[in-house]
């Protein structure tokens, strides 16, 4: 089944809190717990779904909180002309 066109909406900004932190994706991979691929399919917004137990590993090794890792982008309204 194809993922609903909203699925994209939800952005996931790893890659700006690891550049912040200094850390690697390797690195993170190893203080979480989790593969270096799943964090990478992750990173690269090809996810499509995440844990609580994974987003609160990751919160506490970014010392971040989720709204920090995770970014909503609103739907345009119906007609409007897309920004670019």
């Amino acid at each position: 089944m194809p993922p609903a066109p909203s699925d994209d909406r939800i952005g996931v900004r790893l890659d700006v809190l690891l550049e912040q932190r200094g850390m690697t994706l390797t690195e993170l991979a190893e203080r979480v717990g989790v593969t270096v691929v799943n964090l990478s399919i992750l990173k690269n917004g090809r996810a499509r779904a995440i844990r609580f137990s994974t987003l609160a590993a990751l919160c506490e090794a970014l010392d971040c909180q989720p709204g920090d890792l995770l970014a909503f982008t609103p739907a345009a309204p119906a007609g409007a002309p897309l920004r670019r």
